[in-house]
């Protein structure tokens, strides 16, 4: 299957797609301000420039974008109908990565907290929030 669109509109397209300051990466960072943690943003000190890091906590956040990070059995990720070896390797790198980084984080001490985009949408924010809350203070 061919692209609807123009390569020369899907570099326009892809180009624009923002990967800080997301939409729900700023709904945690207002929820962690609101409930009075203090973060650091994308620390490239930090193996795979965390979107949050809580030094106090010694704990880290990724807000992954379903599509982006390959969140299986999630209506948001589906993989292209076009060019579908490029988008299969290009997300198999990504969620390899992931792993990588999250192992890499661990055996430094970090805790890490791994939120997903849907998770971040409608009826379950509140929920999510209150349990990232959790995970942060508790666990």
């Amino acid at each position: 299957m061919t692209d609807k669109v123009s390569s020369l509109r899907r570099s326009e397209i892809m180009s624009s797609i923002k990967s800080k300051d997301t939409k729900p990466e700023i709904i945690v960072r207002k929820f962690l301000h609101l409930s009075g943690l203090r973060y650091r943003l994308h620390d490239k000190k930090l193996i795979g420039k965390p979107d949050i890091k809580l030094t106090k906590y010694k704990t880290v956040i990724f807000v992954n974008g379903c599509f982006w990070h390959g969140h299986k059995d999630c209506k948001i990720y589906a993989l292209p109908k076009s060019n579908v070896s490029f988008w299969q390797d290009k997300f198999e790198k990504n969620i390899q990565r992931d792993a990588e980084n999250i192992k890499a984080l661990k055996t430094l001490g970090w805790k890490v907290i791994v939120l997903w985009e849907c998770e971040l949408k409608g009826k379950k924010r509140i929920e999510t929030l209150n349990r990232l809350i959790e995970k942060i203070l508790v666990e």
